[in-house]
């Protein structure tokens, strides 16, 4: 589980941010409704097996399995030697070792070549969600406009509440719009640039101790 879909939505906001709350939230709406009616749009001119991008997906894991060999051990269950290391794959769990065929819920280069030894098609061990037809279910749902502020229906009691600012007191210095790295992230080596003399980190050829001076 990771935040991924939150970072890559708020980094598409970052402009939408500094616009009054109900701009903002008008932002998010039309930028939803584009996006789904740009996937829906896609998935109904679809006419593979698998959505474009899971399409896709499978055919890259194909060609790494054309140098695996296959040792059948039941009907279902087979160990694939690749490189020298050896996997084990199920069918009937749809389960590698290697875990992506669990995880992506298609077919890996190890499960790739079980079902090529055994002449099976390998959508049909691939999850129902990546299908065309799953995938316009899931933006069937259209994201309707809203109508102009002048046409809008206020109950009474709505229009008449009083909303106050928050008790807050803005922080000195400039707001901050980029996110809090992980520690993972933090504890990254960073990019040195390296002296075009020495070839060594920590310095560049101006700062170069031992560059000849000029006489």
């Amino acid at each position: 589980m990771t935040s991924n879909i939150a970072e890559s939505i708020n980094a598409a906001l970052v402009s939408a941010r500094e616009l009054p709350i109900y701009d903002f939230l008008e932002e998010v709406r039309k930028m939803f409704g584009r996006w789904n009616c740009s996937n829906r749009k896609e998935a109904t001119q679809t006419y593979t097996t698998l959505g474009k991008k899971y399409q896709e997906m499978l055919t890259l894991n194909e060609p790494m399995s054309t140098r695996m060999t296959v040792v059948p051990s039941t009907e279902y269950l087979h160990m694939v030697n690749d490189g020298g290391r050896n996997y084990t794959v199920c069918l009937l769990e749809r389960k590698c070792v290697c875990g992506r065929f669990q995880v992506d819920e298609l077919p890996c280069p190890h499960a790739w070549a079980v079902l090529k030894s055994k002449f099976l098609m390998p959508e049909e061990y691939c999850s129902n969600y990546y299908k065309p037809n799953t995938i316009v279910m899931t933006y069937d749902l259209p994201v309707y406009p809203l109508p102009d502020r002048n046409d809008w229906n206020i109950p009474e009691h709505v229009a008449e509440e009083v909303v106050l600012p928050p008790k807050w007191k803005r922080p000195p210095g400039r707001p901050k719009k980029k996110r809090d790295k992980t520690l993972s992230e933090l504890l990254q080596p960073k990019n040195q640039h390296s002296c075009s003399i020495c070839r060594q980190g920590g310095h560049n050829k101006r700062t170069y101790r031992n560059a000849p001076r000029n006489k």
